[in-house]
This record gives C-alpha cells, structure tokens and sequence, in this order.
C-alpha cells in the first residue's frame, strides 16, 4: 500500500490540532488508561485502521493489559471478559463510531450514566471522537503500520 501524502508535512498546522485533543484525553482528562486503550483499540477495529490497530494493541500490550483482553476486544460482546464499565464504553465507542448508522441512541448512552459522571461521559466521547480523527487520517491518507516481523501462514 502507498502513503497518499504526509498529513504531518501538508498542514502541521491541523495537526497540531489533533495533537491538542490527543494531548487533552491522554494527559489531562483523568480518564481511566485501560479504558482509552479499550476505545482507541475498538474504535480503530471498527474503522478498520490497521495503523491503529497496531499501535494500540502495542500499547495496550506495553501498559499490562492481557494479550486475551486485546485479541477479544473485537468480539466484547460475546465474552464475559468485559465488564459493565467496560462495556457501556464500548457501546458507546460502537454507536459514535458509527454515528451515520446509529444516531447514538440511547440504550449506548443510558448505561454510561451508571459509571461514569457526566465530565467523564464528555471526556469519552471526546477520546471516541479524537480516535476516529486519527483513524480517519491514517485510512484516508494510507498511513502503513510498521512491520516489526515478516510472518506468513504456511
């Protein structure tokens, strides 16, 4: 696959941008680090962002998380792994994802309201959305995740 153009070189200027909002959810939000790299990783799973993918699951990886949390973080819903905290952060990672499809509704909002304060629910739905920023940046411009082992099926 080719890079289309560097996004950081084009406009530094809009990237700074999102490195501000970045910046905001990672450093100063408060938000709980288990539950960014659960977002980042699902929402980047839904986008279909391999860049992210593979950044993320590294990063989850490096913070502790367990390699069965970060393989079944695709299929949550059928794995008792998660729990309902988890959960209604991917719901709701789910339903802004793919807000064209799914209005976020209010069964993906409801159950945030049972775990997090309303700061917090603001601070989610800034890092969902500040993912979909990069994953869009990443997709749309064909950014390539780095090869760290060449590896086929036999």
């Amino acid at each position: 696959m080719q890079s289309r153009l560097n996004y950081a070189k084009a406009s530094p200027a809009a990237l700074n941008a999102v490195l501000g909002l970045e910046n905001y959810v990672v450093n100063m939000s408060g938000l709980d680090r288990n539950l960014i790299h659960l977002l980042k990783l699902r929402a980047s799973q839904i986008n279909g962002c391999a860049y992210c993918v593979d950044m993320h699951s590294k990063e989850a990886r490096h913070s502790g998380l367990s390699e069965q949390w970060i393989n079944l973080v695709s299929v949550w819903q059928e794995s008792p792994l998660f729990d309902e905290r988890e959960r209604a952060v991917l719901e709701w990672t789910e339903a802004l994802t793919n807000v064209a499809s799914t209005g976020a509704p209010s069964t993906a909002y409801e159950p945030l309201k049972d775990h997090f304060t309303e700061k917090e629910i603001m601070d989610l739905t800034v890092a969902i959305s500040t993912i979909n920023v990069w994953n869009r940046l990443a997709v749309g411009f064909r950014s390539q995740h780095p090869i760290d082992e060449v590896r086929k099926a036999s």
